[in-house]
């Protein structure tokens, strides 16, 4: 990849300076040892809800119904040991590598973090659930002796509804990612990830939050080709100022407008921010407007991105709704192109998105809250790593008015990812692992 001679200063998510003069290729997705490791996880550690697979088996709850006369009663959580054991056991390729299983609440939900070699060696990143899976069905049938006739009856419960579905529907053993053959396009699977996970992982912290999304949606954009040439740099610059809180920048446009702000002054505070950086400056005079030029697109659209954070944040904040996210997104934008005569974030795309979402969020078809979209939705696949992070803070400020709450659609993400560093604490993560 190019190295860059530009540098910016990364700050934490309460504005304090983390780590000065870092040329941007340090950011990057393909060179950031904090970043590699966020996505190392994400393809290769796996939940285990075992109390849930307890429960389950007791009342015959498998995939996404109950079927009457396939109860079991098992004494899962009593023999939690042993299972654990024989499924890190069967889950290592050889002893000593890095499989690793984390316990969290007394054991009732577990990370199995599979050993690379299982994902080096195959296709796609189905193996580390697969793997998982298979080994946790084994592990419950071996060590109560069960027989053929109930076997599938543990094999549900781990894994749901498949293969009678396309997915692991309702399964008790889960990923952050999707299935490969629900991702719209090459090199979504990072993408497809829903707000509400973001949220639960980062414990509702806005800007960590939106950092850990623009994190895996930049490296989502890297996969499909959208960081080649001079492209490169462009996603770089809206991923650290808008992602990363670059120069402070969110920060400080959040805190000026804070206290009494709306989207409107978020737009002024961002052209003034952006003239007195020179990014922008005057051009042609029509009548009574002024048009400004710029000589770096991609640092105005960086700008752009960040000044659509910083938005959200004020709009989304002061309403404590996430449901605003939409047009907050759209209308920032809007008054941007109205106030500058400039393109607006991502080159009109991010705007174009908001359209959208504002129709499939919660307008006439109002198929379902923010937090459970993602960037590989087909509504906000558009925007290029930008808006689902916006979407996210709106959703760690949202104060309960979703249909689907973080808490109902992602407690076990938070429970679990959300207590290992690289997911709860990106941004210093990041500015560390420059």
């Amino acid at each position: 990849m190019a190295r860059y001679s530009e540098t910016i200063d990364l700050y934490s998510d309460d504005g304090k300076l983390l780590k000065s003069d870092v040329s941007l290729d340090k950011v990057s997705p393909m060179v950031n040892p904090a970043t590699s490791k966020i996505i190392d996880l994400t393809k290769r550690t796996i939940n285990v809800n075992l109390a849930g697979i307890e429960a389950a088996l007791k009342s015959g709850n498998l995939g996404k119904g109950k079927i009457k006369g396939r109860e079991l009663n098992l004494p899962i959580m009593e023999n939690k040991d042993a299972i654990i054991a024989q499924i890190k056991e069967m889950v290592q390729i050889e002893e000593g590598d890095d499989t690793e299983i984390l316990q969290f609440n007394d054991g009732k939900l577990l990370l199995v973090q599979v050993p690379r070699k299982r994902l080096d060696n195959a296709a796609t990143y189905d193996a580390a659930i697969t793997a998982v899976a298979s080994a946790v069905t084994y592990a419950i049938v071996d060590q109560f002796d069960i027989n053929a006739f109930h076997a599938s009856t543990v094999k549900a419960a781990c894994w749901g509804g498949y293969p009678h579905t396309q997915d692991m529907n309702g399964a008790l053993v889960t990923s952050i990612l999707n299935i490969p053959q629900n991702n719209e396009g090459i090199g979504y699977a990072l993408r497809n990830i829903p707000v509400n996970h973001y949220v639960m992982m980062t414990g509702k912290n806005a800007l960590q939050g939106a950092a850990l999304a623009a994190t895996l949606e930049t490296a989502g954009e890297f996969e499909m080709g959208m960081a080649i040439g001079q492209f490169e740099r462009n996603q770089l610059l809206s991923y650290a100022y808008q992602g990363l809180n670059a120069n402070n920048m969110v920060y400080d446009l959040v805190k000026a407008n804070g206290e009494t702000g709306t989207v409107g002054t978020v737009v002024q505070s961002l052209v003034e921010r952006a003239i007195e950086d020179k990014v922008i400056l005057p051009g042609k005079k029509g009548e009574y407007f002024q048009f400004y030029d710029t000589k770096d697109p991609m640092m105005w659209n960086a700008y752009a991105a960040a000044g659509s954070m910083a938005a959200t944040i004020v709009n989304c904040g002061a309403g404590r709704f996430a449901q605003a996210v939409s047009s907050t997104l759209l209308y920032f934008n809007d008054l941007l192109e109205h106030e500058t005569g400039l393109p607006s974030a991502d080159f009109g795309r991010m705007m174009g998105t908001a359209v959208g979402f504002s129709f499939f969020s919660h307008s006439i078809y109002g198929g379902g809250g923010p937090g459970i979209f993602n960037g590989n939705h087909v509504v906000t696949r558009h925007a290029n790593g930008i808006a689902i992070p916006c979407v996210v803070a709106a959703c760690a400020l949202d104060a309960g008015t979703q249909m689907f709450s973080p808490e109902s659609t992602s407690k076990i993400m938070g429970e679990t990812y959300g207590q290992i560093d690289v997911f709860n604490k990106p941004i210093h993560q990041i500015a560390n692992g420059v």
